[in-house]
């Protein structure tokens, strides 16, 4: 009869693999729950930004199409994107939510561009946390 080899490296991998994919089923989990309640997020999240004066518009329905837009789009988003979205920040936070991760990112970057936005203030762990504030939900 053959010896069962059993490495602790096998072990080791089937065990990271193991977390890989509950992260990744986490992630799409809330991904999909932000985008069926987009609306509502949404106005939440503009109506957040707007109280605690990180960012100054012209109009607050511009900005919050435009995150509705973004949490439209975030169930598709490639995995390649999205780390390379994220990358600047992805130490901000010890456990950091990577729906907060990504609107922060979005908004530093790209809604900063946008007609709308006067200016935004505060630095990125201020916006991360006013974000992560109405996203924290999202965790399971």
């Amino acid at each position: 009869m053959a010896k069962v080899n059993i490495s602790p490296n096998r072990t080791t991998d089937k065990t990271i693999r193991t977390i890989d994919r509950k992260r990744e089923q986490e992630r799409k989990k809330m991904f999909h729950r932000a985008k069926d309640h987009a609306t509502e997020f949404a106005a939440k999240l503009a109506q957040r930004l707007i109280d605690r004066e990180i960012i100054e518009t012209t109009s607050a329905t511009a900005v919050r199409e435009a995150f509705e837009t973004q949490l439209g789009k975030l169930g598709y988003i490639e995995e390649f994107e999205l780390q390379m979205k994220i990358a600047p920040i992805r130490t901000i936070a010890q456990d950091p939510n990577v729906v907060s991760l990504y609107f922060t990112q979005y908004i530093v970057e790209d809604l900063i561009n946008n007609p709308a936005i006067q200016d935004i203030y505060g630095d990125d762990l201020d916006i991360y946390r006013a974000v992560d504030s109405v996203f924290r939900i999202l965790r399971p």
